[in-house]
């Protein structure tokens, strides 16, 4: 079974061309950092309510994409809620998406290629070598979006991170997006901690808007 930062990669993969989808840097941060205490939830580590993050159990999991963030949870001398653990979380986005984009490959559903643009930079490809995991992701989602079935848990955790970081703006036309929106905000208020990844990233796009705003005189 994937684990959800590995999922959200392969939502952002264009198949056909192995590139990813550009979302802000910021809110693909909070995303990935939202998608290992989903994790964590579901492995029964840790659990939320309105006013904070609860650690339920502090073993690690063996998993080097949750247990740093496990560990720093069981560290903390004071009580914290879902959007502080998001945020810390996030500190450590680069390192979850190398780690998760590093799975996939071993486990050969995507293959990582050294293509040089012009003659002095990089880019790294990931075209699909078997498309069954992203396929199966994909429409998984759709399924739910599209229909009145009782979602999986794990379906619900990945449309919070899909819609906090923007993926259904590349996936879905702009009357898709319409005619799905109120299920994606039924599945949001699912979850605490995806709410607490979603309502992180709006914090910041109201605080962008605001400052790019003209000042009056």
């Amino acid at each position: 079974m994937l684990r959800f930062a590995e999922e959200v990669m392969l939502l952002l993969l264009h198949d056909e061309n192995g590139k990813f989808t550009r979302v802000p840097d910021w809110s693909l941060r909070y995303a990935l950092g939202g998608s290992v205490l989903m994790d964590l939830e579901l492995e029964n580590r840790i659990d939320t309510d309105l006013e904070k993050l609860i650690l339920v159990d502090p073993t690690p999991v063996g998993d080097s994409l949750l247990d740093p963030t496990l560990a720093e949870i069981a560290d903390a001398r004071e009580s914290h809620d879902a959007r502080y653990w998001v945020e810390r979380a996030a500190g450590r986005a680069d390192e979850i998406r190398e780690d998760a984009l590093a799975r996939l490959v071993e486990k050969e559903i995507l293959t990582q290629r050294e293509d040089r643009f012009l003659w002095a930079f990089r880019s790294r490809r990931y075209p699909v070598i078997d498309g069954k995991a992203e396929r199966e992701v994909k429409l998984r989602i759709m399924g739910v979006l599209f229909s009145d079935d009782l979602p999986d848990p794990r379906d619900f955790v990945i449309i919070c991170l899909a819609q906090a970081c923007g993926i259904f703006k590349s996936m879905l036309s702009p009357r898709e997006l319409d005619g799905v929106a109120a299920r994606i905000e039924q599945m949001r208020r699912m979850d605490l901690i995806g709410q607490a990844v979603s309502n992180a990233i709006w914090d910041i796009e109201s605080s962008l808007a605001m400052a790019v705003q003209p000042h009056a005189f």
